[in-house]
């Protein structure tokens, strides 16, 4: 019986989509002791919902009551460059449709597929406790690389993961083995040195975490280090060299959205509430909201901005919330100090 449902799951996994699909058994996590180590040190920033609930984010048996195994799935994004040409960077999974929108659905189907066999499931795409790239690891599904990312000897680091956990008795594939050798690529790329050593980030550090996650006002000493980047960082996914196989997605969700690449960086400052809703709509830039993406914009511009921009960030510095501000009055005073050196050219707010 289990290997019949394994047939017709990787059936109906590539008929909705996915790149991959493999099986492992449902046991605590085997890095669980080195996760627990890692919140215990409040590497975990602001993300607070880490540092909960360590019992079910490390076994699935605390998740679903007599759960045999963990369904790992790969959903590959890569869509090659960017259509247009920018002055900013945006990274690759959030140039278009938020992936839990397009995943979360076929999850469902897939759960429904397994009820049919008595299966009792709970199905994730980084929305709940699991540890899905330990068990990605464990299952085959690529290996935990030096920059802590999944990789993938077929597709590289460009996919998602999803997990489903089961009642089912579903038999495990064979774990993956570690091909990043003694390749240190990714961790040389990282602009703010967050990858401490291999597999150990500290997510306080990392541009990602800082543009996305961070809701406050970005701490002075990373602000350069971010450069031109406006919502996350692939600096240590492009480093990978097993990126020489990535695959072009076929799937249309993931494609740059235009309507977000044809504009200039300065002109996300004008940016209204209403505005920001409509241009980032179903987009994961939308759960950062406005004051967050202008601090990033703003940011951004500190760094590689020029003269032309400055009427807009006077403009952002005027802005009613004091994060805005803040940042836009730190751009202004390293665009000016880059433009006309000794001079600094406060805003008028």
């Amino acid at each position: 019986m289990s290997a019949e449902i394994k047939a017709r799951l990787r059936a109906e996994v590539l008929r909705l989509g996915f790149a991959d699909c493999r099986i492992a058994a449902a046991k605590p996590a085997a890095h669980r002791e080195v996760f627990e180590q890692w919140v215990a040190d409040g590497k975990y920033g602001d993300m607070a919902w880490m540092a909960r609930n360590l019992d079910r984010r490390t076994d699935p048996c605390v998740v679903v009551a007599g759960a045999q195994a963990v369904i790992v799935l790969a959903m590959n994004y890569f869509q090659g460059e960017a259509p247009l040409k920018t002055d900013y960077r945006i990274a690759r999974y959030a140039w278009n449709e938020d992936y839990h929108d397009l995943i979360g659905p076929k999850l469902y189907e897939l759960d429904a597929m397994l009820k049919t066999y008595g299966g009792v499931q709970r199905q994730y795409v980084d929305t709940g406790p699991v540890l899905e790239r330990d068990f990605a690891g464990e299952s085959g599904l690529g290996w935990n690389g030096k920059s802590t990312m999944q990789i993938h000897r077929d597709f590289g680091t460009w996919f998602f993961l999803a997990t489903i956990i089961t009642t089912l008795p579903l038999e495990p594939d064979s774990s993956a083995k570690d091909l990043c050798g003694k390749c240190t690529r990714c961790m040389d790329a990282c602009p703010t040195g967050a990858i401490t050593a291999p597999r150990r980030m500290d997510a306080r550090k990392c541009i990602s975490y800082l543009t996305i996650e961070h809701k406050n006002s970005i701490p002075i000493e990373f602000r350069k280090q971010i450069g031109d980047r406006i919502y996350g960082c692939d600096d240590c996914l492009v480093a990978c060299p097993w990126n020489k196989f990535a695959k072009v997605s076929h799937e249309a969700t993931f494609q740059a959205r235009e309507s977000v690449f044809q504009m200039k960086l300065r002109e996300f400052l004008s940016l209204d509430d209403e505005g920001f809703r409509t241009l980032f709509r179903k987009s994961p830039i939308k759960r950062i909201k406005r004051p967050a993406f202008l601090r990033n914009v703003c940011v951004a511009l500190g760094n590689v901005g020029t003269v032309e921009d400055l009427p807009a960030l006077r403009l952002a510095a005027a802005d009613p919330h004091p994060m805005i501000s803040e940042h836009a009055q730190w751009a202004i005073a390293e665009l000016t100090a880059r433009n006309s050196p000794g001079v600094l050219e406060m805003p008028a707010v």
